[in-house]
């Protein structure tokens, strides 16, 4: 399809609860409020990475939105996906850079350096599958590998809400409020409400958690000072690179993660959406790597398909193209507001953390749908197996050091998937 040529489908069809596929998409104003949601699912983990590394939040969000735009044109708006900050970056930046863990990086030239080597690398493996076709990307991760891989990234991050978001017994609390407002919004509303559960659950969540702490006073009082004292507009603060070969080849191993974990987004919207996507991979491992590149160039992180957004989708089941075009824009605009940072900052951190379980929890069922859907056999040790170790990896958070390199759980659990099922295959 044209990148702006989608068939309109009805609101009607979300009441009787129909899909809407890539090359589909809802009347605007329905488009606009579910791309919001896409902002707002993958805001917290693409503003999150970036203080973990000392780089600037709101440049983060700027360049995803900007990163997002540049895979929609090369991928022809055929795939739905959101580029925000990755994960798999932050292990290699604080060794490369010496990060201390508090403000800015001192020497955030160095890692973007680095960050774009990664993304070079990563653009060269897609111009490979480009001219070479996909045959031996799917050697090495069929199915049963794609399938794990996606739903590592959802275990292994399962951690994060559960022991960093809730500092008391009444965070956990209100955690287990927040997901429970999700899970009935998506089993007893209808049509629009339905497919917005992690924006509406969310809502309620903080509407019920400022009852409770702003006015019984069981728990910190939801603060709206920040909120009320940002600025609508500011400039992000942007950064120059710095080409250092040791930080260089600490960085660009990255690129092999980021390879598995867009491959494994295809998969989960190919099971989703009954639409093959492999003809398209090879664009959209260019379009990530060169949106990495343009982020790193500015000062922001690099980049990759959101897990996180696979997750809205998987729940909505609106695959539109045409919401990452909204999202994307949206980011662009917010990235210079530090208004919008003010208001997912006010976000009580407990119910951050029940929607976090929500949208981590479909991750993980998405790649179980992957086998479900390629009818993997696991009466077969080999897939029994490849799935059983990678799963424990990747949940465990196993992590391998090589020098000054540390491979953490996601990306121990990709390579030990290809590694184990390629030599597992050789008895065939």
């Amino acid at each position: 399809m044209p990148l702006f040529n989608w068939t309109v489908k009805s609101a009607s069809v979300l009441h009787q609860g129909g899909v809407i596929a890539p090359d589909e998409r809802l009347p605007w104003p329905q488009t606009a409020v579910m791309g919001m949601q896409h902002v707002i699912a993958m805001f917290g983990a693409t503003v999150l990475a970036p203080i973990l590394m000392g780089f600037d939040p709101n440049l983060a969000i700027l360049m995803s939105g900007i990163g997002t735009l540049i895979f929609f044109v090369i991928t022809g708006g055929k795939v739905p996906s959101y580029l925000g900050s990755s994960f798999a970056f932050i292990g290699v930046v604080i060794a490369a850079t010496g990060y201390a863990g508090k403000g800015l990086n001192p020497n955030i030239g160095v890692a973007l350096g680095g960050i774009i080597a990664c993304g070079a690398a990563y653009t060269a493996i897609g111009l490979l599958v480009q001219v070479v076709g996909t045959n031996w990307i799917e050697k090495l991760m069929p199915p049963v590998v794609t399938g794990a891989v996606v739903a590592v990234i959802g275990l292994n991050l399962a951690s994060v809400p559960i022991k960093n978001m809730a500092a008391s017994n009444f965070d956990s609390w209100m955690q287990a409020v927040t997901f429970v407002c999700v899970a009935l919004v998506a089993v007893f509303t209808r049509g629009m409400v339905q497919r917005l559960l992690i924006l509406v659950g969310l809502i309620v969540a903080t509407a019920v958690y400022a009852v409770l702490t702003n006015g019984l006073g069981l728990g910190k009082a939801l603060d709206v000072s920040n909120l009320l004292n940002a600025a609508w507009l500011g400039a992000p603060g942007f950064a120059a690179p710095v080409f250092e070969p040791k930080a260089m080849l600490m960085i660009v191993p990255v690129a092999i993660i980021l390879v598995a974990e867009n491959l494994g987004h295809l998969k989960a919207v190919s099971a989703m959406t009954g639409k093959n996507m492999d003809p398209y991979m090879g664009r959209a491992f260019i379009g990530d790597g060169i949106a990495t590149m343009v982020s790193a160039s500015a000062g922001g992180t690099g980049v990759t398909t959101y897990a996180e957004n696979i997750g809205v989708m998987a729940a909505t089941k609106i695959y539109s193209t045409a919401l990452f075009l909204v999202a994307a824009l949206l980011a662009v605009v917010l990235g210079f507001s530090p208004k919008f940072g003010a208001i997912i900052a006010a976000i009580p951190l407990p119910v951050m953390g029940g929607v976090s379980i929500v949208v981590f929890g479909l991750i993980a069922v998405a790649g179980a749908r992957i086998w479900v859907q390629n009818k993997v056999d696991f009466a077969d040790n080999k897939n029994l197996l490849v799935a059983a170790i990678t799963l424990i990896l990747g949940t465990g958070d196993f992590t391998l050091k090589f020098g000054g390199f540390a491979l953490g759980g996601i990306g121990t659990a990709t390579f030990g998937a290809i590694l184990l099922h390629a030599l597992l295959n050789r008895k065939r």
